[in-house]
């Protein structure tokens, strides 16, 4: 069996995934290793390049964009790892990240899942631990609850030297035991983009692996280029994926108040970025970019949620 198998879903970022493939074959340690890239519809030059400057990739082509969570299912079935690195197509790991992180889990059997430091390009931390959704973190800022509770709520503002158990890890990069993601099913198809691996990650716990955070992998990752194509349609699937979190996962009084909460919140931002877009007279390029995802998202409830808006599909 392979030691490891790296999956990576691309779409329409073709000079970011082979910089993230490079990364992987520059990584100097003798485990066995193979690459699987998942192109959900790509309209860029993916489908020409890639295959030509890496023959050893395991290219899997898409006529449509099936999601993040069914891309990676897809490329799981064609792993053939003892471990799954599910890697982001904006991410670049670092030397010794996969195989410390390999050997980390071989020591530790009962860890399913493990996340690296992921740091921005600068070298600067960016959050890589997630809690599960919850009415406290969707309805009060993140940021401030990390900084009020920062044992409750762990993020960037404190540096980590030694491994923390965690609730839930950002996936630009994730380490799986091969185990956990078959016991599992691997990745919840209901969610199309976003909070998958958050939902992988209670499940595991669920399950009785434990899910970890290793400070001492450091993964280089620019954050959000892939949804940053199509900023409002990106905002609505985060939104659809944390309604399918809530009814997946919490009471049904938990659901109505979220509901009430993120309206309201909805509400009142819309309000306030019209007027900053009327007020500076459509000049300024914050207000414009979130008057445009503010609208987006009130047009998507006002149409009650449908399918069809979103990313394309």
């Amino acid at each position: 069996m392979t030691d490891f198998s790296v999956i990576i879903v691309t779409r329409n970022t073709r000079a970011l995934t082979c910089a993230a493939v490079r990364s992987v074959y520059a990584a100097p340690q003798p485990l066995a290793k193979e690459i699987i890239v998942v192109d959900n519809g790509s309209e860029d030059d993916t489908p020409q390049q890639l295959p030509r400057e890496f023959p050893q990739v395991k290219y899997i082509r898409s006529e449509k964009n099936l999601g993040f969570a069914r891309a990676n299912n897809l490329g799981a079935q064609q792993a053939t790892g003892e471990f799954l690195v599910l890697l982001n197509s904006d991410a670049r790991v670092q030397p010794e990240t996969l195989g410390t992180g390999i050997a980390w889990m071989r020591s530790h059997p009962d860890c399913g899942v493990a996340g690296a430091q992921l740091l921005n390009p600068d070298g600067s931390r960016q959050n890589s631990i997630a809690n599960f959704p919850s009415l406290a973190t969707e309805l009060i800022n993140k940021s401030l609850l990390r900084r009020l509770f920062p044992r409750r709520f762990p993020g960037k503002e404190h540096q980590l030297n030694s491994p923390l158990e965690v609730e839930s890890l950002i996936g630009a990069f994730l380490l799986i035991r091969r185990e956990t993601w078959t016991h599992l099913g691997g990745f919840d198809e209901r969610f199309f983009f976003f909070l998958e691996e958050t939902d992988f990650c209670l499940q595991a716990q669920r399950h009785g692996w434990k899910v970890m955070h290793l400070p001492q992998l450091q993964v280089w990752h620019e954050r959000g280029r892939s949804a940053a194509q199509w900023p409002g349609a990106a905002r609505i699937e985060y939104w659809r994926s944390r309604y399918q979190f809530f009814r997946k996962n919490r009471p049904l009084l938990a659901r109505g108040v979220l509901r009430c909460g993120l309206g309201a919140r909805l509400a009142a931002d819309s309000l306030a970025s019209a007027v900053m877009f009327v007020v500076t007279l459509g000049r300024s390029s914050r207000w414009r970019h979130q008057w445009g995802v503010n609208r987006a998202l009130v047009v998507w409830h006002i149409r009650g949620c449908p399918v069809d808006m979103g990313l394309p599909r």
